[in-house]
């Protein structure tokens, strides 16, 4: 006799504090996670590459706003979608988002230059838009520490290196540059390496969620 897939029971597991099972749910947000994390990763790396390969010309400036947009949004929906266990820091790196991308439409809608050109011209920006890669870079804390990701490894503090050296103008363009390109590869190493990961990975045990929320 040929079981139906609604018929087949879901897989239990045993976690810290209890047995749980992975719902469709879970795993469309697994999904929705990952593939935000490739538009990021993709939007990332297209805006390094115009910058490395073709300088500043006003049509890379123009482009550059764009896939900055592309990049922050598609970074928010993946830390909606990330399953950390500690809520609070949760909340934190959504709220560092927050002000990051808060930092950057103001600065889009009222200087009267490209926003990559501001930034890259005044340094002090990136105590606004910084934020938004503080998030990225608990993302990238969160995948080392949790899957012991090489990439992540490196990104975790080559993001802070590259950011504070450009706010304290102590970095060489050459070395700003270098780290960029770094960055951007790694990043879609690490954005396409997620894409092969076991889903229940990215899900965790459901039993701590349960455990911290007073339900276990």
């Amino acid at each position: 006799m040929i079981t139906s897939p609604q018929n087949l029971e879901p897989k239990v597991y045993q976690g810290q504090f209890g047995q749980f099972t992975i719902t469709n749910s879970d795993r469309s947000g697994v999904i929705v996670y990952r593939t935000s994390l490739l538009l990021a990763a993709l939007s990332f790396a297209l805006a390094s590459w115009l910058v490395l390969s073709q300088g500043s010309t006003p049509t890379v400036l123009k482009a550059l706003t764009p896939l900055y947009a592309a990049f922050c949004l598609a970074l928010g929906i993946s830390l909606v979608t990330i399953h950390i266990y500690m809520a609070s820091l949760h909340r934190v790196l959504q709220v560092f988002w927050g002000i990051g991308a808060s930092a950057a439409i103001i600065l889009a809608v009222y200087s009267s230059e490209p926003l990559a050109l501001y930034i890259y011209n005044q340094p002090l920006s990136v105590l606004g838009i910084g934020f938004t890669f503080a998030a990225l870079t608990g993302i990238y804390f969160k995948e080392a520490f949790c899957f012991n990701r090489l990439e992540t490894k490196f990104l975790s503090p080559l993001v802070p290196l590259l950011l504070l050296g450009h706010l304290a103008s102590i970095l060489p363009i050459y070395w700003e540059q270098l780290l960029l390109g770094i960055w951007a590869v790694l990043f879609m190493v690490f954005a396409i390496r997620k894409l092969v990961q076991p889903i229940p990975d990215d899900i965790g045990d459901k039993s701590v969620f349960d455990h911290l929320q007073g339900k276990g």
